[in-house]
């Protein structure tokens, strides 16, 4: 979409949490299928919150009239999630689906940011306004940051902007920063510590009693509703029995340093405690089963300041079939019943089931390192296997931030769709949305936010924290985001930024970087066919002298006529350098087809050549420092993010596994 309807603001005052009770009909009266929204990863921070002891006011902003408490451009440029502008985002997406007429939203995970009071108590006030406003139901799984631990923890951050351009630094009480009696002092902010309860972060109980509306409990309005802890099923069913075994003592199971506790254990387990499961099965409506998947595991952990449990980010579904068999196993008794009651059965959780870099993380790892570009995320083949060996045919997940379609069969041929939506908080910003087709068919749709209302709204802050970071010497980010025109330019300008202070210096081995950023494409296209015995790192010592020498020229030359016979021009590789081209890496690694619009088809053309004549040239090449070796590689990871499963558009035949583009 180009850009959607006016953004409907949260209400005042935070209405009371009360059930949805009206069912929805399969088809709207105009005869439309049944749609599903899945939005993941909002990390909602409720950017005008009310911090209910008054510990901290907030910044006077002159557009709302109200008072900002919003996290510094500093800190949301180094990180993978926009804190604050993304609660716009949520607005807009919502006001997008109440257009459409959509009534059921799923939200995969990580609705939060870390699960805060102050942040869990607005996005309920939000969703309630949509419920009550638009007849919306929701239907939230957790994610690591939703909770952040299974059990209420101080917490807090370091970066909340204060006045004057300040960071601003608000711990819970508790927490290391404020168990002095005169909270200390950073070194680069003149704010003192601020305690607030607002800013600890909740456990499960905390957050399901307060989200209990939108999922985690039943609901009146439920055609049918479980957990993989109830003793019930759909042939006796009653709203009554389900609250009565839904209560949050009764969603316990018992997990292990080794693995599943309860009547999995085995002799040899030790560290085993008791800790909640939010999953549940949901009928919201007639012959729709949706599967909430809680695949947080917290493995228990001496230490860890007390808590106990290591945090549930790298996880995922590689461990829940050890550490969280009766999910798993619920799971696959699940879709056996659904097949026999005739329900069409679509899965979520904050995980993704399947590999997410197109069968590409091999060639990240060894290009990269084994530890590089949160591999450690990505679930085994084995694990995406049993996945699809349960039965499940769809899936979507969240967790990555990434735009991708995944799919994994199982040794028996059964075929599993891991749709991997994108989030709302990054590059590019859109949701996911599933229309139920007739003949087991369903169309998967990417909704894109490219303009939503108010996205500038906190520039006024951010011109005087740079102003600030500016009089004290402090490293600045670029200015230049404070010029975006719209949302999606937005986050193209945080990835350029998060490219610039956080990925190159974190993912890329400092050979490959720096060769990379000494470099244009027009010197990378001579060196495609200049034959020299030095090394990468020898040549690139003596490219001022080299590009002088007629070994260049000649491969200059060379590279020219490469380039006509093509259709393409030699002097138009000399308008990108190694960091734009590095940008053009996360834009299509991130968001897949949906980064073409952001990349020109020329300069799509001359990657496609440059992977084409340094494949060429790497079969000839002895050694890995040499250019054909180190850039070839990543010249190919490029194109293989650019040619995935469909990822924009597509219609999937549940009873085969089959996907059909429609992008087209």
């Amino acid at each position: 979409m180009s850009g959607i309807s006016a953004c409907s603001e949260q209400p005042a005052s935070t209405p009371a949490l009360t059930s949805v009770s009206t069912a929805i009909p399969t088809e709207t009266g105009t005869g439309q299928q049944l749609q599903i929204a899945f939005m993941p990863d909002i990390h909602f921070h409720d950017i005008y919150a009310n911090f209910s002891d008054g510990a901290f006011a907030g910044l006077p902003n002159s557009q709302s009239g109200k008072h900002a408490t919003i996290r510094s451009m500093a800190a949301q440029l180094k990180s993978t999630r926009l804190f604050n502008e993304n609660y716009f985002a949520l607005l807009a997406a919502l006001d997008d689906a109440a257009a459409r007429d959509i009534k059921l939203i799923a939200l995969p995970g990580d609705f939060s940011d870390d699960g805060q009071p102050l942040h869990i108590r607005g996005l309920a006030a939000i969703l309630q306004h949509y419920s009550d406003t638009y007849g919306m139901q929701f239907f939230a799984a957790p994610g690591n940051h939703d909770p952040v631990r299974p059990f209420s923890r101080p917490a807090g951050k370091s970066d909340y902007l204060g006045i004057n351009g300040y960071e601003q630094p608000i711990y819970s009480p508790g927490s290391d920063a404020c168990s002095a009696k005169l909270p200390a002092i950073q070194s680069h902010t003149k704010l003192s510590t601020i305690c607030s309860e607002e800013v600890k972060e909740l456990g499960y109980q905390e957050i399901m009693a307060q989200l209990a509306p939108f999922g985690f409990y039943p609901q009146p309005g439920y055609l049918y509703w479980e957990t993989p802890y109830s003793n019930y099923n759909e042939g006796n069913y009653r709203f009554s029995q389900a609250s009565e075994q839904a209560t949050y003592t009764q969603r316990q199971y018992e997990i292990c340093l080794q693995g599943t506790g309860g009547h999995y254990k085995q002799p040899d387990y030790s560290q085993c405690s008791m800790v909640p499961d939010s999953s549940y099965l949901v009928e919201p409506v007639e012959g729709l089963w949706l599967l909430a998947i809680d695949a947080n595991v917290y493995v228990p952990q001496a230490g860890d300041n007390g808590n106990g449990y290591t945090g549930a980010g790298n996880a995922g579904y590689n461990r829940m079939f050890s550490h969280k068999t009766q999910v798993t196993d619920w799971i696959t008794r699940v879709v056996q019943r659904a097949e026999q009651a005739g329900k069409t059965l679509i899965a979520f959780s904050h995980y993704p089931m399947t590999e997410f870099y197109n069968g590409q993380s091999a060639a990240i790892a060894e290009q990269f390192g084994a530890d590089s570009f949160q591999l450690a995320r990505s679930p085994a083949d084995s694990v995406s296997n049993m996945l699809a060996a349960t039965g499940l045919k769809l899936h979507i997940g969240g967790h990555m931030h990434i735009n991708d379609t995944g799919i994994s069969k199982s040794p028996d041929g059964k075929v599993l769709v891991n749709v991997q939506a994108p989030s709302l908080a990054a590059y590019v910003p859109a949701y996911k949305l599933v229309t139920l087709k007739p003949q087991q068919n369903v169309e998967v749709q990417t909704v894109v936010l490219n303009d939503i209302p108010r996205y500038n709204e906190l520039f006024e802050h951010y011109q005087q924290e740079h102003n600030t970071l500016t009089q004290q010497g402090r490293p600045l980010w670029n200015k230049a985001i404070l010029t975006a025109k719209s949302y999606r330019e937005f986050t193209n300008w945080h990835l350029s930024e998060l490219t610039r202070q956080r990925f190159l210096p974190q993912d890329w081995p400092a050979p490959l970087r720096d060769n990379l950023l000494a470099l244009n494409g027009r010197q990378m296209l001579v060196l495609s066919q200049l034959q020299s015995p030095l090394q990468l790192t020898q040549l690139l010592a003596e490219l001022a002298t080299l590009q002088q020498s007629p070994n260049w020229q000649q491969a200059a030359t060379t590279a020219e006529a490469l380039v006509t016979q093509a259709g393409l021009a030699a002097e138009d590789f000399g308008s990108w350098n190694g960091f734009d081209l590095a940008v053009d890496f996360y834009r299509l690694r991130n968001a897949g087809s949906l980064a073409l619009q952001d990349i020109s088809p020329q300069r799509l053309a001359q990657y496609q050549l440059l992977t084409r004549l340094l494949a060429a040239k790497a079969e000839t090449e002895q050694g890995n420092d040499s250019f054909a070796r180190q850039f070839g590689g990543l010249f190919q990871l490029l194109q293989a993010f650019r040619h995935g499963d469909s990822d924009m558009h597509f219609r999937l035949d549940l009873s085969n596994g089959s996907i059909h583009d429609l992008s087209q």
